[in-house]
C-alpha cells in the first residue's frame, strides 16, 4: 500500500480534525498513514481497528503561522520539516499538510528539489464552474513571474488535467484583461506568444471564465492568482450569508427555502473548497498537497485522496518529458 506522510499537528485547530480526516480516509481506502507529531498525543486518538495502518514519526515542534517561511529550513524538529524528509528519503510517497503553506513550499523546493527543467513550482487549485471544475494556477507560490514561468505552469497544469482530472484535451487559457491577443501587460503578452506552442492553448481568458465552464485550465502569476482565490472565497461566503439573511425576512421565503433545500445543499457542496481538500504543489520532486489551515476532517480526507492519486501517477515524469520537448 502507498504511504502518505501527514503533518498531524500543523493545522489551525490542532491534531483532532487532522486525525479524524485520516480515519475517515482509511474507512474508504486503506493506505499507510505516517503521522508526524507527538505520538503521546496522537496515539490515543486512533481507534484500535485502524492501528494496523498507522505509523508515527516523532516531532514535537510545530512551525507556527506567525513564523517566517524562510526560517523553516532551520527548524529541523518541526512536523512539516520531518514530514518533507519522509518523502525525500523515500519512506512516504506524498505529504499532506494544513500547516504553514510558505514553510511547506520552501521546504519542498529546497529539500525535495525541483523537477528537471522546472524553473518555479506552482500551486494549483480546483475552482468550481457551472459544469465541473477549473484548474487554476499559480495561486500563491510565485508573486513575481517571467513569461517562461507562466509557460511552464501551463505545461504542468496541462499534464495534471490530463492525468488526474481525466480530461483528454483540456482547454488551456491565460488570464488577462481581455480575450484579444493584444490585451494584457508585457508579461501576459510575452507569455501568450510562448503558449501558442501548446496545441490546446485557446488564448486569453478573463476572470469570469473561471466559472462559466468554457475553459479547463487558467494560468496566471501567483500574486494575481492568490488575490482572485481569496476574493472568490469571500464572495461565496457573502452570498450564502446574504441568502440566509433574506430567507429569515418572511414566512414565504422560509417556505421557498425549505422546498429548495436539496438544491441549496448541492450548490453548497459544489462550491465548498473542503470538497477538494488541498492544492498540489506542481514542479517539485515529490508530491506535496497543501491544505487550508482551517481544514476540517472532510477536507483532510479529500486531500489524502488527492495525495494517493498523485502518488500513484507518473505526473512528475510526464512533466519532465514534456518540458524537455520544448527546452530541447
Amino acid at each position: 500500500m502507498i504511504s502518505i506522510a501527514v503533518d498531524a499537528m500543523g493545522g489551525d485547530f490542532g491534531e483532532k480534525p487532522i486525525i479524524e480526516g485520516v480515519i475517515e480516509a482509511l474507512k474508504e481506502k486503506p493506505f499507510n498513514a505516517i503521522l508526524v507529531g507527538n505520538p503521546k498525543i496522537l496515539k490515543p486518538l486512533i481507534p484500535k481497528d485502524f492501528e494496523q495502518y498507522i505509523q508515527y514519526e516523532e516531532a514535537c515542534e510545530v512551525f507556527s503561522m506567525e513564523e517566517n517561511a524562510t526560517d523553516a529550513l532551520k527548524r529541523k524538529d518541526t512536523t512539516i520539516y520531518k514530514a518533507i524528509e519522509l518523502v525525500k528519503d523515500g519512506k512516504a510517497k506524498a505529504i499532506v499538510s494544513a500547516g504553514h503553506s510558505g514553510a511547506s513550499m520552501s521546504l519542498a523546493t529546497l529539500r525535495l528539489g525541483r523537477l528537471k527543467g522546472v524553473l518555479r513550482p506552482a500551486i494549483a487549485t480546483l475552482m468550481p464552474n457551472v459544469v465541473n471544475k477549473t484548474l487554476f494556477l499559480d495561486v500563491g507560490a510565485n508573486t513575481d513571474c517571467k513569461a517562461e514561468h507562466l509557460f511552464q505552469f501551463a505545461i504542468m497544469g496541462d499534464i495534471y488535467a490530463r492525468e488526474l482530472m481525466k480530461i483528454s484535451k483540456p482547454r488551456l487559457a491565460l488570464l488577462s484583461n481581455g480575450e484579444e491577443e493584444c490585451k494584457g501587460n508585457e508579461l501576459t503578452k510575452e507569455a501568450h506568444q510562448m503558449m501558442k506552442q501548446i496545441p490546446n492553448f485557446i488564448g486569453n481568458a478573463e476572470g469570469r471564465d473561471i466559472f462559466n465552464g468554457e475553459i479547463d485550465i487558467l494560468i496566471c502569476d501567483g500574486f494575481s492568482g492568490n488575490v482572485i482565490l481569496k476574493a472568490c472565497e469571500g464572495v461565496a461566503t457573502a452570498i450564502f450569508q446574504i441568502l440566509k439573511k433574506e430567507v429569515r425576512q418572511s414566512i414565504f421565503a422560509k417556505l421557498g427555502a425549505l422546498m429548495m433545500k436539496p438544491c441549496f445543499k448541492k450548490l453548497k457542496k459544489h462550491m465548498d473548497w473542503q470538497e477538494y481538500g488541498g492544492a498540489p504543489l506542481l514542479g517539485v520532486n515529490g508530491c506535496v498537497i497543501i491544505s487550508h489551515g482551517k481544514s476540517d476532517a472532510r477536507a483532510i480526507k479529500n486531500a489524502i485522496f488527492q495525495a494517493i492519486n498523485f502518488g500513484k501517477s507518473n505526473i512528475n515524469t510526464l512533466i519532465e518529458n514534456e518540458l524537455e520537448k520544448y527546452n530541447g
